[in-house]
């Protein structure tokens, strides 16, 4: 039987403890959270199961040598030793994927230039022909990390970021990526037993994870291609027999709602669905928030509004007062978060908070903070915590 491989997986900042519990549903050994990241073991067929169904992974990579380097020679040296034929040949293309953080090496594409060099000058010494760079779409895309002296060279079996999922064909503005839009669902607790709503939907991307996630549809089904598949020990009939035990779509219990008052936003959330066959699972609907109808029933209430980047504060201040009067008006005994960068805006929201987290929303950081909305006032509804 063969030996379990160590792998890891990259995820946001924030979502790492989500992660571990996931690939262990998944089936994962020995998980270690570290930064931006979770480390675990397992054998291919757990490969090709995160990458399909992995909601927190952006990438899945295979560390298959490590050393330690201060200089740029030394780099190529130990790169060039490495035999790099056991992944790779003349017929092949690579790339190299740079991720660098060290006071040794501070110009991550002269590393990307001299990793690349040492493995077509090993092949040109050994065959007289060397494999070819495409950037691109490379058969085999090369991970190297650089921390201090620690240099890591894995092969990313993703061939590319998880977040592209295939669906989206258009954006919205500032898109929210997939892989944090299916971190804040999660990390809500939110599993399709409440109805969901997104009221600032933009290109639908909450909306549509909160479908996968409540229907339990694997997200890397509209993949279109993953590294591994070009891999010399790629098992095509593993792969397919890994994908066809994934579970099947599952009935909606609850309703998701998507909305947002801009008509294009509304128009691109729409085309997504339908090209998803997902159509029947979301009610989109153009709206803006300040006229949402009253729902009594509890919901799960999760938005992405600006953060003042592109607003003046004036508007901005406006638009989180008017999010903070909604919830508490129009959508009591409900709970709501809401991510933004902008304490100041956050302030404005005139609610007290249920809890908070840091996200990291690419390199900005988010806070996420929870509201529990009730009708009445603070006292009332903490007194009526107690006794319930």
């Amino acid at each position: 039987m063969a030996q379990p491989e160590k792998f890891h997986a990259k995820t946001f900042k924030g979502l790492e403890s989500l992660l571990a519990e996931e690939l262990t549903s998944l089936g994962a050994e020995r998980t270690e959270i570290v930064n931006r990241g979770v480390t675990f073991y397992g054998g291919r067929a757990l490969l090709y199961r995160v990458n399909l169904a992995s909601r927190l992974s952006l990438r899945v990579l295979l560390p298959v040598f490590r050393f330690e380097a201060a200089d740029y020679e030394t780099l190529y040296r130990r790169v060039k030793r490495y035999d790099w034929s056991l992944h790779l040949d003349n017929r092949m293309t690579f790339a190299i994927d740079p991720v660098v953080h060290s006071p040794f090496f501070k110009n991550s594409q002269y590393v990307s230039h001299k990793v690349k060099d040492a493995i077509a000058d090993r092949f040109r010494e050994q065959t007289h022909l060397r494999p070819s760079v495409n950037r691109d779409r490379p058969d085999l895309l090369i991970n190297v990390h650089i921390s201090g002296r620690r240099v890591t060279l894995s092969l990313d079996s993703s061939g590319g970021s998880l977040h592209k999922r295939g669906y989206r064909t258009g954006h919205f503005e500032a898109p929210l990526n997939e892989v944090l839009a299916a971190g804040m669902i999660l990390s809500t607790g939110w599993r399709g037993d409440t109805p969901l709503l997104d009221p600032m939907c933009g290109s639908g991307t909450l909306a549509i994870e909160a479908a996968l996630i409540a229907a339990e549809i694997p997200p890397g089904i509209f993949r279109k291609h993953y590294g591994f598949e070009y891999w010399k020990d790629f098992d095509r009939e593993l792969f397919e027999h890994v994908a066809q035990k994934l579970s099947a779509e599952k009935e909606l219990k609850v309703p998701i709602f998507a909305r947002d008052v801009d008509e294009e936003a509304v128009a691109l959330t729409r085309r997504h669905l339908k090209q998803m066959d997902l159509a029947h699972m979301v009610k989109v609907e153009e709206m803006d928030f300040a006229d949402s109808p009253c729902m009594d029933q509890g919901a799960t209430i999760i938005l992405n509004p600006p953060y003042g980047e592109r607003m003046k504060p004036a508007d901005i201040e406006s638009l989180y007062r008017m999010i903070g009067s909604t919830l508490k008006h129009k959508f009591p005994g409900s709970d709501a978060w809401i991510l933004s960068s902008s304490k100041q805006a956050i302030g404005r929201i005139g609610l007290k908070p249920a809890g908070k987290q840091v996200l990291y929303n690419g390199s900005l950081e988010c806070s996420y903070v929870h509201y529990k909305t009730f009708a009445g006032n603070w006292k009332d509804y903490k007194t009526f915590e107690k006794q319930g």
